[in-house]
């Protein structure tokens, strides 16, 4: 699926013989999500598909740059994935002020009644999506064929390779989330107790160890987001019996 100027058609045409041919639709849906990218002129975009209970069974994603990936996958996890658990979204297109302004959609992945999963992306600047509604509509469309056709779904064994990009994918997502809701009251807390610490000729012995227990606690867990945050693989070590957790080791150290 190669072609140095895709336009709308070709994409869809791409789309449809692969479907047929029953080629896998991880590799199909990157490549056809790189290609609508430059059409659309999307920083970034994804395919997720999810089981009856909405848990992920596959995602692929495309992006520019790293820090466009996190920011779509900090909108799917705490906007639109919300949305859709708790009030039923199937599609939406929203702008979010800054500069240059974002835009962003959802549109599901349907065959029937049934939804497969959904497709995401960001734009920036003026430029508005709403305007692209008919041929992302289409787009995913023709991808849900294509997820029927090679009939993926969580009875389908993943390969090794496939098991680990989807876990590695899981675990920047939740890096990008954890690091979201804890770096404010992470930072508030130890600003405060670093000026303390700074005024330690007015406070007694005991206090000072205390603030100063609180201080390399809090260095700590930043060390640890951080440490999520650049991960480059999901390698996992035993924690205790029947029991693991990931390395946050640098590659060096291992």
């Amino acid at each position: 699926m190669q072609n140095p100027t895709p336009d709308r058609y070709e994409i869809l045409r791409q789309l449809a013989i692969a479907g047929a041919r029953g080629e896998a639709i991880q590799p199909t849906a990157e490549t056809a999500l790189g290609m609508a990218a430059d059409v659309v002129g999307l920083k970034a975009a994804a395919l997720y598909l999810w089981d009856e209970k909405m848990a992920i069974t596959a995602a692929v994603t495309y992006g520019q740059s790293d820090a466009a990936r996190e920011t779509l996958a900090t909108i799917e996890n705490n906007l639109y994935a919300y949305l859709r658990r708790e009030q039923r979204l199937l599609s939406a297109y929203m702008t979010f002020d800054g500069t240059p302004p974002l835009q962003s959609f959802t549109h599901p992945v349907r065959f029937g009644s049934k939804t497969l999963g959904a497709v995401v992306g960001i734009q920036e600047g003026e430029r508005t999506l709403v305007a692209e509604d008919l041929f992302i509509e289409a787009l995913s469309a023709a991808i849900s064929l294509c997820v029927i056709a090679t009939d993926l779904g969580p009875s389908q064994p993943l390969s090794p390779e496939q098991v680990a990009k989807e876990r590695l994918g899981a675990v920047q997502e939740t890096a990008v989330t954890v690091n979201h809701e804890i770096n404010n009251p992470l930072t508030a807390i130890l600003g405060n107790v670093q000026l303390l610490l700074m005024k330690r000729r007015e406070l007694d012995d005991e206090l000072t160890a205390k603030l100063k227990i609180i201080e390399t606690s809090a260095l700590k867990i930043r060390d640890v987001t951080q440490r999520l945050l650049k991960i480059k693989s999901a390698r996992s070590v035993d924690y205790a019996e029947g029991t693991s957790m990931l390395d946050l080791s640098d590659e060096e150290e291992r």
